[in-house]
């Protein structure tokens, strides 16, 4: 037997010691890390700040139904998704049922079932780097992918989805993984959507315990596991409560023991009784808002989800008065950031893997503003005082001692602001002379600079810079 020398007995008692040390403590550790499967844990759980200071995403619904893309653009909200290409050509009970129904026969014939989509589904111009590098010009900071919508076809090489995702059938590719690589390798940070329910999957309506159990949890970890996404948004839970969904359960799992604990968010559509209540961040869509309020604010971290048009899925029968203006669109990201919340913004690509070019135009539009005014949204606040200087076409942002006016309409007259303690310095972001201003007491007076087409530092929105005033 080789004999033992001193210093190989002390590097092992030393190595004893290290082991127990971690036995002892780590639970200790461990323990205050721990959230419980209860949604008063759950809810505990501070949302990681990226999130709040992010400001602006990028949705982008893509599917088979980007192979019919079609839908009623003088409908409802709701009836106006194409997304929801499947269900309401289905169902009989549908406000718009007959004009699905009509229009699919007439173009498709009545054999053509939904599943023959997936023929079409082809992504062959799909250029993953090329849609992170838009996203990037766009100003956005993350990016919202629907890695399986309510049809339940998905995007990744699902086991519990076998012939029915986008590796088995149709493309042949891994396009939630293949976007994934490219949006993380600009900078920016990805997650994805995932929808609980899938409209016709046999055992969802059959056995919805064992659907939960051996379809919709495994999948959701492994999206996790695979791709280590920053958020996880979920939809299709108003069919059941939570309880039923198991969702604590799950979100228990996210934020204890899977790869993004530290840094996942995730949204509050987690059962029928959740949305404003319940889980990470708070929701609204086209300004929809579930057990809350439309024009105010949320104690809690929140964001609106919206099309550029007026369907997520891409609509071919939408026209040019179906989409926002760029002006438009950078008022509603102003609005909201003003409230405290967040936008995402959403894109419908075409099936053989476009993004149209007038929602390309209206992100650079984006952009270019935001290359400009950018300091007035990423990592901003709501002002507190900004009720009792409510005027038309006025908001206001917050970053530390800095006040942010940002005016939709370039101002005619001066502005005033009360509540402050003070002004150092104003400023017109992007304008390159001198500001008048006049600071007495608690308030300043902003008297707006004469700026000439070759001076004018961008479209859209003015923002004045207050400094050191709160």
């Amino acid at each position: 037997m080789k004999n033992i020398t001193h210093l190989e007995q002390f590097q092992k008692s030393a190595i004893k010691i290290i082991a127990i040390s971690f036995l002892i403590f780590s639970p200790l550790f461990s323990f205050a890390q721990k959230y419980e499967a209860n949604w008063e844990s759950i809810d505990s759980r501070p949302i990681p700040e990226w999130f709040s200071d992010a400001k602006f995403g990028i949705f982008i619904h893509w599917g088979l139904y980007a192979v019919p893309a079609w839908g009623p653009t003088d409908a409802g909200v709701y009836d106006k998704y194409a997304e929801w290409y499947w269900s309401k050509l289905m169902n009989k009970d549908s406000k718009v049922h007959e004009n699905f129904k009509k229009f699919h026969h007439e173009t498709y014939g009545e054999d053509f079932k939904y599943q023959d989509f997936v023929n079409g589904f082809n992504c062959e111009m799909f250029n993953p780097d090329d849609w992170a590098k838009l996203f990037k010009k766009s100003g956005a900071k993350y990016v919202v992918l629907t890695s399986k919508h309510h049809e339940g076809f998905t995007l990744w090489p699902s086991e519990q989805s076998w012939n029915w995702n986008a590796v088995d059938v149709g493309p042949h590719r891994d396009l939630a993984g293949d976007l994934i690589k490219s949006v993380k390798g600009e900078g920016l940070k990805m997650g994805y959507y995932y929808s609980l329910y899938e409209w016709f999957n046999p055992q969802y309506k059959e056995n919805v315990d064992a659907y939960v159990d051996q379809h919709m949890i495994p999948q959701m970890k492994d999206l996790v596991t695979r791709y280590q996404p920053d958020v996880l948004w979920t939809d299709g839970e108003w069919d059941h409560p939570s309880e039923v969904w198991k969702s604590t359960e799950f979100l228990a799992w996210l934020y204890n023991d899977s790869p993004v604990k530290e840094n996942v968010v995730v949204n509050d559509r987690w059962g029928k009784e959740t949305r404003g209540k319940h889980g990470g961040f708070f929701t609204t869509e086209y300004d929809l808002v579930h057990e809350g309020i439309k024009t105010g604010t949320f104690q809690r971290a929140w964001e609106e989800c919206r099309g550029i048009g007026g369907s997520f899925g891409y609509n071919r029968n939408e026209n040019l008065e179906s989409y926002s203006t760029s002006e438009g669109l950078v008022h509603i990201l102003i609005d909201k950031v003003a409230r405290g919340g967040n936008l995402l913004l959403n894109i419908g690509p075409t099936a053989d893997g476009r993004v149209p070019v007038i929602m390309q135009q209206r992100l650079m539009d984006m952009g270019n503003w935001l290359d400009v005014n950018g300091d007035a949204i990423y990592g901003t606040q709501m002002w507190e005082k900004a009720d009792a200087n409510k005027q038309d076409h006025v908001f206001f942002t917050q970053k530390g001692n800095d006040l942010y006016v940002i005016c939709t309409k370039f101002p005619e007259k001066s502005i005033t602001v009360k509540n402050l303690k003070g002004a150092k310095e104003v400023s017109l972001l992007g304008f390159e002379g001198k500001v008048k201003y006049k600071a007495g007491g608690s308030s300043v007076t902003i008297t707006p600079p004469a700026v000439t087409p070759a001076t004018n530092p961008c479209d859209y929105a003015w923002v004045f810079k207050v400094s050191q005033a709160l």
